[in-house]
């Protein structure tokens, strides 16, 4: 007899056992794909036996990148109660959306960078419960490509020689494709280094010499992006000097033909009074009466006696 109620216990105890770990229920959105600068959701929900009438304290736990499954969020609350959460947070663009007393766990990430790319874990656990539920969540940060640096390297090969190189720095998830062209728009295929710095960088270099116009070209599905050394404006510089000196060139050109051509229109205006004197000497001698004999140097003579 007493075996037989050993035996019934262990069922029931199994039966109910049972029922209760079945109970437990969490779901999650398994994969989350973001832009880099957004702001990610992390959805995470769960169900418990005693969901309605549980009034001990509900953790809730986050794991996983950026911290290498380090715990970097928890809250706890009790459920039949109206107090704040009381939060552990690991920096300031983590916080918690839902409200567990409801079993919403999910998780807010914001301004998601490349650095928050990987998988999390949703955790909670009750008082009085040996068990927990757990679950996983891989997040996925796109990145458009992107030139973080293009600049000239030098490198000693000798005590009296460098080695000169154009090296280009780029960033995207996925890995962009880089290709060097040249002025003419060409790729160019000898003698360039390649090297992934990164899970999301690439570092590639080009022999360099003065003068010398390349540019970095990357791009993926999201986008694409290029950059020229030396930079355009450096090009244009020179050119737009030399507009410059002839514009100023120009205009003191004009500046000469003006002054010229006012001074001819004063002397035009403003006769000499030199020949002014002479036209009107023309005119009295014509007028004037002339002594007798009409010798023209007796006229002249006579004029100037008369002034």
């Amino acid at each position: 007899m007493w075996q037989q109620t050993q035996c019934f216990l262990l069922i029931v105890s199994v039966i109910i056992t049972g029922s209760l770990s079945a109970s437990w229920n969490m779901v999650v959105s398994p994969e989350v794909t973001v832009s880099r600068g957004e702001d990610a959701v992390l959805s995470c929900s769960f169900t418990h036996p005693q969901q309605q009438s549980y009034s001990g304290t509900i953790a809730v736990k986050w794991e996983g990148s950026p911290s290498n499954s380090i715990l970097f969020f928890s809250c706890s609350v009790r459920n039949e109660s109206m107090e704040v959460l009381s939060c552990s947070v690991l920096g300031l663009k983590y916080f918690l959306v839902g409200n567990p007393r409801q079993g919403n766990l999910s998780l807010l990430i914001r301004e998601v960078q490349l650095s928050d790319d990987g998988e999390y874990t949703c955790k909670v656990q009750l008082d009085g419960w040996r068990d927990y539920r757990e679950k996983k969540i891989q997040l996925h940060v796109t990145a458009e490509p992107q030139i973080l640096s293009l600049s000239v390297v030098e490198t000693p090969r000798d005590p009296n020689n460098t080695t000169r190189r154009l090296q280009c720095e780029v960033e995207g998830n996925p890995l962009p494709k880089l290709i060097w062209l040249s002025a003419s728009r060409k790729p160019i295929v000898n003698q360039v280094q390649l090297s992934q710095t990164s899970l999301y960088r690439l570092t590639s270099s080009v022999p360099y010499s003065e003068e010398e116009v390349l540019t970095c070209w990357v791009g993926s599905e999201l986008g694409e992006a290029e950059r020229t050394y030396p930079p355009s404006n450096t090009v244009k510089t020179p050119l737009i000097v030399q507009g410059l000196i002839t514009v100023l060139l120009l205009l003191l050109i004009s500046a000469g033909v003006i002054v010229y051509c006012c001074r001819n229109r004063r002397a035009g205006a403003n006769p000499d009074p030199v020949y002014e004197n002479v036209g009107t000497m023309n005119d009295r001698l014509q007028c004037s009466s002339s002594p007798a004999g009409g010798d023209v140097e007796l006229q002249v003579a006579h004029y100037l006696r008369s002034v």
